[in-house]
């Protein structure tokens, strides 16, 4: 029997990605844009009928069709639960590509975010000047739905002293790994990004450092593919250079970018990793309650939340609490906390209230956008829970051999 050709248009493909799904329903009760607003359209079932429509030409772009599918945060509770294992995510970006960047997006705001150089920059000039200390005052004079505004409540103060990378002895037949950056993490996650390569050094792996550039995702669940596309063949050549043998990033939100970048890649999370050989690993007691956040990206893309509670409880005395789940997400999901803050902030509420019931000293999650959105909630609501970066404090406990 002569096999099926495959979908050979964009809209092809989006409508048979489409057919996969056989409309159970079991995705809405995961789906925190569903519970936000109770509106089928708001759903991943919803959002699949749309996606079909468009793709079939049963249905025009509407920006009251549209706005459905810009409110989708990419958390892939739906996939994860899916029985029918609709591959939602590749729907998503396949949907987004075909009617293109929301005129709403903030262009100006986002082309600064993907360039490290410029954030440090940035960072000094309000650290010199200032800024820091009255930036809420200049959010206040901005629309409530202004992007720079939201950019503004989240941008963090600059860190002066952050752990430096623990210099070991490198063997030659130790497994190389390269560390991606990234564009916003590379500079407001610099502290993790030192404590992945000592922690990894310290569990006998090679590393070396890519350069800081954006991987495309902004990009890529933004619609613009061809701008995505060109930052997909960075990522190649970067990697090629590497002569590594396995990718690794201390931010979650990247991983699915890369993955799709470098398919015939193993790229992970450093916690997967570390995990493995926990054997090798030795840390100082920390006698401290944390609230431990897994941002949607780790739990349903990385699949790495077990391997990180369990490097966690390798840390005598500390006392370790899971953010319950439901709420489903925290609102940050890439650049929705700058495109909707408003929305973003209610489905932060949730998250906030549910740490709070933890009564931790301390918050702890994996990825960067997550970590500012939730800081930025916590400073508003006079929160005393410092965030940090979960391979931050294990690189702090972490004991050195002499």
């Amino acid at each position: 029997m002569a096999l099926e050709k495959p979908p050979h248009t964009r809209n092809q493909k989006i409508a048979a990605l489409a057919d996969q799904c056989v409309q159970c329903g079991l995705c809405l009760p995961t789906c925190p844009t569903y519970a936000l607003d109770g509106n089928e359209a708001e759903s991943p079932r919803g959002r699949i009928a749309i996606a079909a429509a468009l793709a079939r030409g049963d249905a025009e772009p509407t920006e009251a069709l549209r706005i459905h599918l810009d409110h989708c945060l990419g958390c892939l509770n739906c996939q994860r639960v899916c029985p029918a294992n609709v591959k939602y995510d590749e729907l998503l970006v396949e949907t987004r590509a075909l009617i293109g960047p929301s005129p709403r997006r903030p262009k100006a705001l986002l082309a600064m975010l993907k360039q490290p150089t410029l954030l440090r920059w940035a960072d000094r000039l309000a650290d010199s000047t200032g800024l820091q200390s009255w930036k809420q005052r200049l959010a206040d004079r901005l629309p409530v739905h202004s992007a720079w505004r939201a950019a503004l409540q989240t941008w963090p103060a600059p860190e002066h002293a952050s752990a430096a990378t623990t210099t070991l002895h490198e063997h030659t037949d130790q497994p190389s790994v390269a560390l991606f950056p990234g564009c916003v993490a590379s500079v407001e996650d610099e502290a993790a990004e030192r404590a992945a390569i000592t922690l990894l050094r310290a569990a006998g792996y090679r590393v070396e450092r890519l350069p800081a550039f954006c991987c495309g995702a902004m990009d890529l669940h933004g619609g613009d593919m061809s701008t995505a596309e060109r930052l997909a063949e960075r990522v190649r050549d970067s990697w090629r250079q590497s002569g590594a043998k396995q990718l690794v990033t201390v931010t979650p939100g990247c991983l699915g970018t890369l993955r799709r970048a470098l398919p015939e890649v193993t790229v992970s999370d450093p916690v997967t990793l570390l995990a493995q050989r926990k054997d090798r690993l030795t840390f100082r007691p920390l006698e401290r309650r944390v609230a431990v956040h897994f941002p949607c990206t780790q739990l349903n893309v990385a699949r790495s939340e077990s391997a990180l509670e369990d490097l966690l409880r390798q840390v005598p005395s500390l006392d370790i609490a899971v953010v319950p789940r439901p709420p489903h997400c925290c609102g940050a999901a890439g650049t929705h906390m700058l495109e909707f803050p408003e929305r973003a902030a209610r489905l932060r509420d949730g998250v906030l209230g549910q740490i709070a019931r933890l009564a931790p000293e301390q918050v702890l999650s994996s990825n960067i956008g997550c970590r500012l959105h939730l800081a930025a909630g916590m400073d508003a609501q006079s929160s005393p829970w410092p965030a940090m970066h979960p391979l931050t404090l294990l690189a702090q406990q972490l004991e050195i051999s002499p």
